[in-house]
């Protein structure tokens, strides 16, 4: 691997006679993982090997996944690098907890979160690209919480919204990413010095705005995939001079190692408590972690400015259901084993353009934000009469399901994702959850004819 020369002269520095190992791993192949859903029901019943388990996780191990297997498309596993597994430990989340994700995409982080909050509390997952949003609602959809909100906002206009909001905040700030060397040589082509500090501009930039929204006592977790002392060590004594925050220590598990106040001007002693895993310690690839806690007492107070404004926003056109809506939708609903967050459905319930959904946060906190997801969608009302959404399906997972076709070969499950209907041997009648190795993945609906008809989103077929 040709590195850029800068790069090289930098590290040999910084890492004197360490940083031989330091390059020669880098041309050494990297070392892939993957977690389980503890939120799914037989979450263990999975084909891959899980006889070594990464350390500092619950449910983490080595080894790959494929994106076509049940396990996948039910949201049973999430591939992940290692040593990004780190940050959402770090963070040391609780069921109740209430939890940002400000730079969430594409999601491995989140799906962490998640499932550390039990479907207690609430997850804002935040992404400010459009197209890497999509992305992360499509892979929390998979994992099936029932507690979860996807936003597509700037981080400015987050803060707005939900001042001293948060009891924790995950920022996996975007970075040089140095530490994504050996993964993606493409981004060697973007690297320079200059970068770096582009770089540390922007994640300061970031870090303000997550700061007014973080609770007092509150904590944040700031992690990067960059080995910059500029964007990591530096951050994080930036962080401490300028708000009332105090570095929290982070365990050390094999192949971590400590932060580095020698390689900042900083008189910060505290920096030995943040976390680095290096290419050459064979956890991963490159990381950085950093745990602080708001020491103040008083939380911000908006201005008058911004309490105008709140009382300028528009309406939204979220209503309740009436008792014949309801009714409509409860002869599908109570067909199926609901998890924590949906027993109580009928009296939570709402609905925009005829999309039912169960909230996870009061949709007027979140009026005038871009929201993709706002706790569970049941599905959608046509008419007099209602179909269940693809999220369901994937939240029902959570349970052992009655009302359930279980492909017990291959081949149907593949024609499946495909988007074909299946001829079925069953006596159940309209909708029904679909499984093959008794992973649900989807929605069909079966007629008097016993063909399962196909109710697999387009936009996922393959």
């Amino acid at each position: 691997m040709t590195l850029p020369a800068e790069f090289i002269e930098k590290y040999q520095k910084l890492l004197g006679e360490e940083s031989n190992n330091f390059f020669e791993a880098i041309d050494k192949q990297s070392k892939k993982g993957f977690r389980l859903n503890p939120l799914k029901y037989n979450y263990q019943d999975v084909q891959y090997s899980l006889k070594e388990p990464i350390e500092f996780t619950s449910d983490g191990y080595y080894g790959g996944v494929s994106g076509r297997d049940s396990e996948w498309t039910g949201g049973y596993v999430y591939s992940q690098d290692p040593s990004a597994m780190y940050p959402a430990v770090a963070l040391d989340v609780k069921p109740g907890d209430i939890v940002l994700d400000l730079c969430a995409a594409p999601g491995g982080k989140s799906t962490a979160l998640a499932s550390a909050l039990r479907n207690e509390g609430v997850l804002v997952a935040n992404e400010i690209s459009r197209s890497r949003a999509k992305d992360l609602r499509e892979n929390l959809e998979r994992w099936g919480a029932t507690n979860v909100v996807v936003t597509n906002e700037s981080p400015d206009r987050l803060a707005k919204k939900m001042p001293t909001f948060f009891d924790k905040i995950l920022i996996d700030a975007p970075c040089s990413g140095e530490g994504m060397f050996r993964k993606d040589p493409d981004a060697m082509q973007y690297w320079s010095q200059e970068y770096v500090i582009t770089c540390q501009t922007r994640q300061k930039e970031i870090l303000a705005e997550a700061m007014k929204m973080l609770k007092p006592g509150g904590e944040i977790v700031y992690s990067t995939c960059t080995y910059s002392p500029e964007e990591d060590e530096e951050i994080v004594a930036w962080l401490v001079e300028n708000y009332n925050l105090k570095v929290e220590p982070l365990k050390l598990f094999k192949g971590m190692s400590s932060g580095r106040p020698d390689w900042t001007g900083a008189n910060l002693p505290d920096l030995k408590e943040t976390v680095r895993l290096w290419f050459q310690n064979g956890v991963g690839e490159g990381q950085f972690v950093a745990r602080l806690r708001n020491t103040e007492e008083n939380g911000n107070n908006e201005s008058k400015n911004e309490k105008r404004k709140k009382k300028r926003q528009k309406k939204t056109t979220v209503t309740r259901l009436n008792k014949e809506e309801i009714a409509t939708v409860e002869k599908v609903i109570t067909n199926f084993v609901l998890p924590t967050g949906l027993e109580n459905w009928q009296k939570e319930v709402l609905q925009s353009n005829g999309h039912v959904f169960v909230p996870a946060l009061d949709p007027e906190i979140l009026n005038d934000l871009h929201i993709l997801n706002n706790g569970v969608e049941l599905g959608l009302l046509k008419k007099k009469r209602f179909e269940p959404s693809h999220q369901l399906a994937e939240v029902l997972g959570q349970k052992e399901q009655g009302q359930l076709i279980n492909f017990e070969d291959k081949a149907n499950y593949e024609r499946y994702l495909h988007g074909e209907t299946i001829k079925v041997d069953s006596k159940l009648r309209g909708f029904v959850l679909v499984a093959y190795r008794n992973h649900i993945f989807s929605f069909g609906k079966i007629g008097n004819d016993q063909i399962l008809k196909n109710f697999y989103p387009k936009g996922l077929r393959k």
